[in-house]
């Protein structure tokens, strides 16, 4: 539902009533993502999908009806090959729907006016909707800050709100939506138990690339497209600057592994080194190799890439460290420009990321979604 958060806020401030449907849970190769939301006004007027056309309709259907009598409300649609006419999703997945009214005096209202504030002044946070429980529940609602204050309830449990604020926490911490159970007490499994959605809004994930040259220039472009925050670093000022890099967030002038040693880093960022020179590869690898940040991968050819490997050892980063390296850094694709070598680099992250294999799907048989959390063994 934040994907709508611009539009929704103009119609809290105009003072639409409207019923809001956000998917909640997904099941195998769904159109759209947890947090996909579709809005419907009084008027009719309908913003967002839940799933790129397929159920739109009946979608619709459940907002209105929402709106008319108060009640919020879950609805499942799946794939049926028994009746080819049946409103479903023709690519087989499933999806969950939490469909809520934002009446005039609902008490879910201030609760969306406060998150939606905050995340227009781009602070992080967490929206965390009643999905599961007794139906007097459905579509109560928390905003969680990540000071751990929060606004709304879940009934009429100081204990409950409580766990819940912690739990969406949990989550907001992690960066990461979904669904969890919660109780009184910490206890799940209590009589009080529900079922909650919890979206986070958290600041973009960065990505930093090292080297100002051509590919740099290219990747910048792809990394924006993809949603980073994106910072060029490199050490020699006539070549990082802001006419060479337009689209860049930030430009910093200084030695790469410094600047990375000094700079904020977390678990989603991703490291991208371009830079092609021992002098600043080095230094600057030994030092991206030790953090826990999502991706760390170095241009350069298998030549290059053995001699940095020896180098390396020879600085003292162990084998494990050396394990996280891609490189040479991209998906066989055969790219020889600038832009192809960008998507190929791109290509890379997004398939470790999303425990992605880069094999074509004509020859696979396996699901296109991939949940790394579920095909991780455990720890």
């Amino acid at each position: 539902m934040l994907d709508l958060a611009g539009d929704l806020r103009r119609w809290l401030a105009e003072g639409r009533e409207f019923a809001v449907a956000t998917v909640v849970s997904v099941g195998g190769s769904a159109p759209r993502g947890p947090g996909a939301a579709l809005a419907v006004d009084r008027d009719g007027t309908v913003i967002g999908s839940v799933s790129g056309g397929c159920v739109e309709g009946a979608v619709y259907d459940l907002c209105v009806e929402a709106l008319d009598d108060g009640r919020s409300r879950t609805e499942r649609f799946g794939y049926s090959d028994e009746d080819a006419f049946a409103v479903g999703l023709t690519c087989g997945g499933t999806i969950e729907v939490l469909v809520t009214p934002v009446g005039a005096d609902s008490p879910v209202r201030p609760v969306l006016e406060s998150a939606l504030r905050d995340l227009a002044q781009g602070g992080a946070g967490a929206l965390a909707w009643v999905a599961g429980g007794p139906e007097d529940r459905l579509g109560l609602a928390l905003h969680v800050r990540p000071d751990g204050t929060y606004e709304g309830g879940l009934g009429d449990s100081a204990e409950l709100d409580r766990s819940a604020a912690a739990t969406a926490r949990d989550l907001l911490d992690a960066g990461r939506t979904g669904t969890a159970a919660v109780g009184t007490g910490g206890d799940p499994y209590c009589a009080d138990r529900l079922t909650l959605f919890v979206q986070c809004s958290v600041p973009p994930p960065r990505m930093i690339v090292f080297g100002a040259v051509d590919f740099a220039a290219a990747l910048v472009r792809v990394g924006s497209l993809l949603g980073y925050h994106v910072t060029v670093c490199d050490a020699r000022p006539v070549f990082a600057t802001r006419a060479r890099f337009p689209e860049a967030d930030e430009i910093v002038v200084d030695w790469p592994h410094r600047y990375l040693r000094d700079t904020r880093t977390d678990a989603r960022t991703v490291l991208c080194v371009l830079t092609h020179d021992a002098k600043f590869d080095v230094p600057l690898l030994k030092v991206a190799l030790g953090l826990p940040v999502a991706f760390v991968g170095a241009m350069g050819s298998r030549r290059t890439h053995t001699d940095r490997l020896r180098r390396l050892r020879e600085a003292g980063v162990g084998e494990r460290e050396l394990s996280r390296l891609r490189s040479p850094i991209g998906l066989d694709l055969g790219a020889r420009t600038p832009e192809e070598t960008a998507v190929s680099i791109a290509a890379e992250i997004i398939a470790t990321r999303h425990g992605g294999t880069g094999t074509p799907l004509t020859a696979t048989t396996t699901p296109i979604h991939h949940d790394p959390s579920r095909e991780r063994p455990a720890a």
